[in-house]
């Protein structure tokens, strides 16, 4: 049995997803709303991860667990949009989602309320809208483990640390550039996914190269397309360790290790931005006694 909740490492990523995000409402509620939550989070078709600010309601803390740090930089804004809980449900069928996502938005009140829902979903074989391949670097197999799961004692080894940023597209001025500057935007070819040595620094494939920082900012990305209306992009999902690597790459983008920022800015601009810690599993279940014991 998975010590970790296993839809953090599985792949490809699931056909149909929603991430919800609750705010905390009512203490005194709290241990009937997890006590819900632990009956309704497998780890694997829901993934569950804990902010900050519900792991000090708790009188807990967890080492590396802070709220998202918002980073400004030339022409750059990364917003600090922190809940309290998030909620990443897998399925095959948009409807049954919704089912889902009802019913636990009704378990968990009155302690929580939903605040937003993003439905996100796997486009061709993992792609983001613009066409290129989502993730092409992600560690594999051990190297996975190694970089997503926390190591340490009874209720935090198998843990792990979630980074979210809701990222928004301008598909219609990405559309109108030369098919090479939107390459050299990403840093790949968008026929082959070959990888562009001309690339400028800017490039997000330079800018975010796993094995350029010290120590080495590995990552496992599992970010999927989002739509609503005429508006869309990609929820940007990555899982670690730590904080460390998400922040190493982040900043680079942001212009603030180099002044050179990420092309990507200049298509794309996030909307939130989040850190959760998601709690490793024992016997099928959230393992909570990391903030039991704090």
């Amino acid at each position: 049995m998975s010590y970790y909740q296993s839809g953090i490492l599985a792949a490809p990523v699931p056909s149909q997803a929603r991430h919800l995000f609750f705010a905390l409402e009512s203490i005194a509620a709290l241990p009937q709303a997890l006590d819900q939550l632990l009956a309704r989070i497998d780890g694997a078709s829901a993934v569950a991860g804990f902010g900050a600010s519900l792991v000090k309601a708790l009188g807990a803390r967890v080492q590396g667990l802070k709220a998202f740090p918002g980073l400004t930089g030339v022409g750059v804004d990364n917003p600090s949009t922190q809940h309290a809980l998030w909620v990443w449900l897998h399925g095959d069928e948009r409807g049954e989602l919704m089912h889902r996502s009802n019913e636990l938005e009704a378990a968990l009140a009155p302690a929580f309320r939903l605040v937003q829902m993003n439905e996100a979903f796997r486009h061709k074989t993992g792609h983001d809208l613009t066409g290129y391949e989502d993730g092409t670097e992600n560690p594999e197999d051990e190297a996975a483990v190694a970089a997503a799961l926390a190591n340490g004692d009874a209720g935090l080894r198998g843990g792990s640390f979630a980074a979210i940023q809701q990222w928004q597209h301008d598909f219609k001025g990405f559309a109108a550039m030369h098919s090479q500057e939107r390459d050299h935007i990403i840093g790949r070819r968008l026929s082959d996914n070959e990888e562009l040595e001309d690339a400028p620094e800017s490039a997000h494939v330079k800018r975010t190269a796993q094995e350029s920082f010290t120590p080495e900012a590995f990552l496992v990305r599992r970010s999927m397309p989002w739509i609503e209306g005429d508006k869309g992009g990609l929820m940007f999902l990555a899982f670690g360790h730590s904080f460390s690597a998400f922040e190493a790459q982040l900043r680079r983008m942001s212009g603030l290790e180099d002044g050179i920022v990420d092309g990507l800015y200049r298509m794309s601009r996030p909307l939130t931005g989040g850190y959760y810690w998601c709690p490793p599993l024992l016997d099928g279940k959230l393992d909570l006694r990391a903030l039991q014991a704090a």
